[in-house]
């Protein structure tokens, strides 16, 4: 089924729950006193985390790595956890558009959203929502979380602003390994399935050779155009990339097809992820897919699955 299609049907299916939903008393806590938070994608959660530690309860709600995000079809337990959440980060710009459906439909006077495609003022047509693989993005999303549980929890502000400089030092870390990335290989072809990493693959000064057009139909559930197909195959036949990244959590026939013709032709393919895989932190996970784009155009290594 068409992604935007089974997000429509979603919507429409978990209407009938949120009456209910409405109703339930709000919670500014949970009963060990916890600021409950959530994240509508894990690795947003993760951030939450890191910065409320001990003193926030965080709820992922997509957060199967098993699962294409874009196909998500939310349910009465997520929207249960939503209406009781006094804090939540959502991305925007339609990537998670079931969130303001169950926001909408259970009021909370103590629900503080966050939409990071709007506090980072991303174009409301920004083509790419995969907002997180630019780690730009997270710095300026901790910085709101850790404002907002300040707010929330002033006796312990100074614990939140810790957390924050312990989380920017990690960034920048993070930063570190993607810059000698760009210095050894600014430049070098690579081929995508869909733009999932295309902010890694731009800070990092590499060449995406895939068409937009094709890109855009795979994220959005359509069949590429001919002439778009016959140019990506001719990526790998004529062996103008280097590495082949494909949407680990979204593999179709077509990028089965594509794995075969990367094979055939001895080019490394790194599987990258759209949520969180299981085991890692935010920083621990970009660290963990430059290190595989790296290797792949290093040494030819392939690295199908980070968990």
């Amino acid at each position: 089924m068409n992604r935007a299609k089974k997000i429509a049907i979603s919507g429409i299916v978990l209407l009938s729950g949120l009456t209910l939903v409405a109703c339930t008393k709000s919670a500014s806590s949970d009963s060990n006193g916890k600021i409950i938070a959530v994240g509508s994608e894990n690795e947003y959660a993760n951030v939450i985390s890191q910065i409320g530690g001990r003193y926030v309860s965080v709820t992922a709600i997509m957060s199967n790595p098993a699962t294409d995000p874009h196909s998500y079809e939310a349910n009465t337990k997520d929207a249960s956890t939503i209406s009781k959440a006094t804090l939540v980060v959502q991305n925007g710009l339609g990537y998670d558009n079931f969130m303001n459906k169950i926001e909408s439909g259970s009021k909370n006077s103590k629900r503080n959203v966050i939409d990071v495609s709007k506090a980072l003022n991303y174009p409301s047509d920004t083509k790419n929502p995969h907002l997180w693989y630019k780690t730009y993005t997270m710095v300026k999303l901790s910085a709101l979380v850790a404002e907002n549980l300040k707010k929330q929890l002033p006796e312990k502000k100074q614990y939140f602003e810790d957390n924050l400089t312990k989380f920017n030092n990690s960034i920048n870390e993070v930063n570190s390994g993607i810059n000698k990335l760009k210095d050894e290989f600014a430049g070098t072809g690579v081929a995508v399935t869909e733009p999932v990493s295309d902010y890694l693959i731009e800070s990092a000064g590499l060449k995406n050779m895939t068409p937009w057009n094709y890109q855009a139909a795979v994220m959005n559930g359509t069949d590429p155009s001919p002439q778009d197909v016959r140019t990506q195959e001719n990526l790998f036949k004529d062996k103008k990339v280097n590495v082949f990244l494909y949407n680990q959590q979204a593999v179709d026939s077509s990028t089965k097809e594509l794995l075969s013709l990367a094979k055939q032709n001895n080019i490394p393919v790194v599987g990258v992820y759209e949520t969180m895989p299981t085991g890692y932190s935010y920083q621990k996970w970009i660290s963990a897919e430059t290190d595989a784009i790296s290797k792949a155009i290093k040494d030819g290594v392939s690295t199908n699955t980070l968990s």
